[in-house]
């Protein structure tokens, strides 16, 4: 079973990644440098946002994009469906943590439950576009224009994805990309925020690199000067020239990808939706999702059961997401307890996310589909 098996994900890196990697390594520039900006303005026109930096993770992004919001002091209001980094970096900003229940039909956070958290304290809005699908950015931006809070949006899964038509990337005040080995484009490691606000891009850029006023190539670069000044306190966040190496080409293939895992989705939702117990992702009318994650949800069946047959199959799967108040350090440091959200205890239960990706041949599909079938029909 080992030589066929279907790993839950497997990046898509084409030879031109690997060429432009090695003439990267050969010429001596592997750190900050011209790739680097090169990447940062292709994502920049990408998004269409008047601000692109680039960084080491999706993490960084949120962490100085935080930071530059103001955030120190106050309350930040996000969802409990979600990776650690979206909490950790506004702990780590010096806010506080305020989460929201989310609707159940696409596992984004739901505007309803924002407006009520909202006190004195709150000074921005972190939404999730859960598995590669946009937050309802019109009532969230609504909201936080009517309470003066800033939108710092957690687009770790969505780079790519569509808002009534418009690419994620200028409907935040930031919005923040991963390029993660797992996601649809990658780097590696890897990350981006795109603003159209000039001071929050300033500040993240100045903080990204230890708080410093030019970056290695500005110092070193052929026109470059070697005095610099530190002008706050900074972070070692930048993204390498090997990085942006392979990024210049993935964001070239995006859209291809983009396609390949939609067909792949939709391949899944016919199938899927024929099965009793099963429940497929949710689309919205006004959104493009990308399908960074395939989120099934498993109505009858009990879910570890479900993974254990799946791996017997030579089939990977994984989970997304474990809610955050259910983590030990996250009871003890926020204070919040099971049961206090519903809805996302209720699609956390249920949840699996099978695999997809563009890699995947006519055969892994059908053999997924097969299998899924297989297993929920013998409980």
């Amino acid at each position: 079973m080992a030589d066929n098996r279907i790993p839950y994900m497997r990046p898509s890196v084409g030879q031109e990644e690997i060429d432009e990697v090695v003439d990267t390594l050969k010429s001596g520039w592997i750190t900050t440098g011209p790739k680097t900006h090169k990447f940062e303005e292709m994502v920049r026109d990408y998004v269409g946002a008047k601000n692109a930096i680039v960084l080491n993770s999706c993490t960084a992004a949120l962490h100085l994009s935080l930071i530059a919001a103001g955030v120190e002091g106050g309350e930040v209001i996000t969802t409990p469906y979600t990776f650690a980094a979206t909490v950790n970096t506004i702990i780590q900003s010096g806010a506080k943590p305020v989460l929201v229940d989310v609707q159940k039909d696409t596992f984004n956070i739901d505007p309803a439950n924002i407006e009520k958290a909202i006190t004195p304290k709150t000074k921005a809005i972190v939404p999730v576009d859960y598995a590669g699908q946009a937050c309802d950015l019109d009532e969230i931006n609504k909201i936080a224009k009517e309470h003066n809070l800033k939108v710092i949006e957690d687009a770790a899964h969505a780079i790519g994805a569509k808002y009534k038509g418009k690419r994620l990337g200028t409907m935040a005040d930031s919005t923040c990309f991963s390029f993660y080995a797992t996601k649809n484009m990658t780097t590696a490691e890897g990350g981006a925020a795109t603003t159209n606000d000039e001071k929050i891009a300033s500040r993240v850029r100045m903080l990204g690199l230890h708080g410093m006023s030019k970056d290695a190539w500005k110092r070193y670069g052929d026109k470059g000067s070697w005095y610099y000044e530190i002008e706050d306190l900074g972070w070692k966040y930048n993204m390498t020239d090997i990085a942006a190496a392979m990024g210049m080409h993935q964001l070239k293939k995006l859209d291809g990808f983009i396609e390949q895992r939609r067909e792949i989705a939709k391949r899944f939702n016919e199938e899927f939706s024929k099965v009793d117990g099963l429940i497929t992702p949710t689309e919205k009318k006004d959104r493009l999702h990308i399908y960074h994650l395939y989120p099934l949800l498993l109505e009858n069946y009990d879910r570890a059961k479900f993974i254990e047959k799946m791996s017997e199959q030579g089939i990977g799967c994984s989970v997304h997401f474990i809610p955050i108040h259910m983590h030990p350090y996250y009871k003890k440091a926020l204070g919040y307890r099971e049961g206090r959200f519903p809805v996302a205890e209720w699609l956390y239960k249920r949840e699996v996310s099978l695999p997809l990706y563009p890699a995947m041949s006519d055969v892994d599909i059908e053999r997924v589909i097969e299998e899924v079938k297989k297993i929920v029909k013998t409980k």
